[in-house]
This record gives structure tokens, C-alpha cells and sequence, in this order.
């Protein structure tokens, strides 16, 4: 059987950086289809909140779940600024290597 992998990632506005959410998925690729549509979550299309900049894997939801819910503002940021200082869309990233 295939080991499932999960994902902890946190989204922000495009324009300003100002919102930042944090969600736990088992398919990064079409949960940021889902968020870039404004699918999901009315917090996410209320606020325009679909770059990626930050995910993490994790071996099981269990484990990604607890790891979500003890993040504050401060931890997310520290953790952006240690792997994406630019604030980089990661999704733009993750497909343009697929398109490749």
C-alpha cells in the first residue's frame, strides 16, 4: 500500500501579504486549484488568499493536524522567512517544473 503523504501549508493575498491561512491537505496540488478558484473556504475566496508560501509534509493527518493548530502569526512568518523569504508563490513554482 502507497504511504499517504499530508500537507500542512499556509496561503496569503497576493497583493499585500496581509492574511495569512493555514490549512491541512492530502493533495497540495488540487487543494491550490480548489483555493484559486475560490473553492473550500469562504475565508479564502472573502480575502483573495491563494499564494502558497510555505507546506510541509507530513506521514499522517494526525500528525499534520497538531502541527497546524499550534502556530501563531509569529511562528508562520518565522517559518516563511527560514524557507521563502520572498514570499515566493510556490504553486507557480510546483507548476512550472510539472509543465517542463
Amino acid at each position: 500500500m502507497k504511504a499517504q503523504n499530508y500537507f500542512v501549508y499556509i496561503l496569503t493575498n497576493p497583493d499585500r501579504h496581509t492574511v495569512l491561512y493555514i490549512g491541512v491537505t492530502n493533495d497540495l496540488a488540487r487543494r491550490g486549484s480548489e483555493h484559486s478558484l475560490g473553492r473550500g473556504s469562504a475565508f479564502v475566496k472573502r480575502y483573495n488568499v491563494h499564494r502558497l508560501i510555505y507546506y510541509e509534509p507530513f506521514p499522517d493527518p494526525g500528525s499534520a493536524i497538531s502541527r497546524e493548530k499550534r502556530w501563531s502569526r509569529e511562528k508562520k512568518e518565522a517559518l516563511i522567512a527560514q524557507v521563502n523569504p520572498e514570499w515566493r508563490d510556490l504553486f507557480e513554482e510546483m507548476y512550472a517544473l510539472k509543465s517542463k
